[in-house]
């Protein structure tokens, strides 16, 4: 044990020390003095909410092990996969909803970091996706309870999420930090005079689709108040959000863009909870992108001055484009990065998009040592 945490310290240090981490300059991103692209695809998880904690991690380490040796193998060199998702098995709730631990078995910790060298050992940087709105599958509403009341978020954020930070720290394969999974699923959509949270206009937009739960206030909020509590204990850590489509994440097509500096901090009043790059989702519909959609667009229309990374998408609903088209577009026109959808169950076809870019060096390199 202490052999491991010394050796661990050892890497977190460097890191702190060489800025060997990835960052953010204008609206790309840096690795290691280079401009990167971030190529690879989303391993949600092996086990839907148990992969991490309570001896879990123990279960699923070889098949996700397996995962990032045809990930680095087809040339890519990052992954987005999901923690908590809505709280089944991490972190630990008492009776009344309340965060008192990581998980009951006391491993959640040792899990997470043991992933992070996993990954490291594969050059594959990890951008851990905490919780998810996609779904409504929150039948002890946990989840629920730290997106409405305060104080349940502080202790999680207390308890789990600022104890965590400190642990991994540095990490040299810790990409970023992402909140949340598509928090438009479970948005209330009704008018409301502050732009920020009026979800009117998204009425008809597929917004609200697994229920019509939560305030885009109190959603910004509970973002807002983790941004912050990661960059409190880690200045340097990157975070974003995963938007279900770009129309609730640009001020471009006359939308609005609910996930600005300005919208945050006002829900949460928390000057570091912001976000530091864009994570859009881009789906067709009966074989057609909607007029927001990335592949319909270069990534200088959305008129962002931050990165963008198209973070999921799919051949089976990618407007009649193959895996390799689609990888393509997203390199070419522009955005940081692109994730396709999944590695689990579409594995071969997504690996084959991920290796037509590899060599790719015009929008930032792929190849990456860590």
């Amino acid at each position: 044990m202490a052999i491991h945490f010394t050796l661990f310290l050892n890497i977190t240090l460097s890191a702190v020390v060489s800025g060997e981490r990835l960052s953010v300059s204008g609206n790309h991103f840096l690795f290691k003095g280079e401009k990167v692209f971030l190529s690879g695809g989303n391993l949600p998880w092996i086990k839907y909410g148990y992969d991490y904690g309570n001896n879990q991690w123990a279960g699923v380490k070889a098949q996700v092990a397996k995962q990032l040796q045809m990930l680095r193998d087809a040339g890519g060199n990052s992954l987005r996969l999901w923690i908590h998702i809505q709280g089944e098995s991490s972190p630990l709730f008492d009776e009344n909803g309340y965060v008192i631990g990581t998980d009951s078995q006391g491993t959640f910790i040792n899990d997470f970091q043991d992933m992070l060298n996993l990954a490291q050992s594969y050059d594959i940087l990890v951008i851990p996706t905490l919780w998810n709105a996609a779904v409504d599958f929150d039948k002890y509403h946990r989840l629920d309870g730290l997106i409405v009341n305060p104080a349940k978020l502080t202790s999680y954020i207390k308890v789990v999420l600022t104890p965590l930070v400190r642990a991994v720290k540095g990490h040299p394969a810790l990409a970023a930090w992402e909140i949340m999974n598509e928090p438009e699923g479970l948005l209330e959509l009704e008018f409301n005079k502050d732009p920020c949270f009026n979800t009117f206009m998204l009425v008809t937009s597929g917004a609200g689709w697994a229920g019509w739960k939560y305030s885009y206030q109190h959603m910004l909020r509970f973002i807002n108040w983790q941004a912050d509590a990661i960059k409190q204990e880690d200045p340097e850590a990157l975070v974003t959000v995963g938007v279900w489509n770009p129309k609730s994440n640009t001020n471009s097509f006359h939308m609005f863009d609910h996930y600005s500096d300005e919208c945050l901090y006002k829900a949460g009043k928390r000057a570091l909870g912001k976000l530091d790059f864009h994570d859009f989702h881009s789906y067709s519909f009966e074989g057609e992108f909607d007029t927001v959609a990335a592949f319909v667009h270069n990534c200088s229309d959305y008129g962002s001055t931050k990165p963008i990374v198209v973070g999921e998408f799919w051949k089976q609903q990618g407007g009649n484009r193959t895996t390799n088209q689609l990888f393509e577009y997203v390199y070419r026109h522009g955005y940081s990065g692109a994730w396709s959808w999944d590695l689990v169950n579409n594995g071969p076809d997504q690996r084959a998009g991920i290796a037509h870019i590899r060599n790719y060096t015009g929008n930032g390199k792929i190849h990456i040592d860590i």
